[in-house]
């Protein structure tokens, strides 16, 4: 009874911002903060897709599908040496998980994190699908879609549900670690 009640309450919260999103407007550039808020519901040069089109990619292993929702932060005040461990991510199986990669501006080393992460998933090949996501009405899985496409992506696609709309559809989730970073 309450896993039906949870579906269907997250069911109602995807409804709702999927209505809201038609209000948004899809900026020229990227979103640069307030990145947990009503998502545009168009990225130009790329296909939204939506819960039931993301799981037959999944299903059909038609796509590379990144997560790019940040890591929780260290918290403040932490003593040095104290043991910390990042929350588990839980996300779609087989996806991989590029943090930090979806702000709207990236320190040079992020960028280089982000173009690295792509060319090995891609095998270097810039048609090959990428599904991009975090979660819903977050702009990140937006911006770094919008980045791909400049980076000369040609199969792009934003899945602005996110693991929110994956699980209330009842799909599973694994957890994840990040992909290495060289420069941490």
């Amino acid at each position: 009874m309450r896993r039906r009640l949870g579906a269907a309450l997250g069911l109602a919260f995807l409804v709702a911002s999927s209505a809201a999103a038609e209000t948004v407007p899809e900026p020229e550039g990227y979103r640069l903060s307030d990145f947990r808020a009503a998502v545009p519901a168009t990225l130009r040069g790329a296909r939204v897709i939506d819960t039931q089109q993301a799981f037959a990619l999944w299903r059909d292993k038609a796509a590379v599908f990144i997560d790019v929702l940040p890591r929780p932060p260290r918290p403040a005040g932490l003593p040095p040496g104290a043991v910390w461990r990042d929350k588990p991510r839980f996300d779609i199986p087989g996806s991989v998980w590029l943090p930090e990669t979806g702000y709207g501006e990236l320190p040079e080393a992020s960028l280089r994190y982000f173009e690295s992460g792509l060319a090995r998933v891609t095998v270097k090949d810039k048609s090959r699908p990428l599904v991009f996501y975090c979660l819903a009405d977050c702009w990140m899985s937006w911006n770094a879609a919008k980045r791909a496409l400049a980076l000369g992506y040609s199969d792009v696609s934003w899945f602005s549900q996110g693991t929110d709309g994956w699980a209330a559809a009842g799909h599973p989730l694994e957890p994840r670690d990040a992909e290495p970073r060289d420069d941490r």
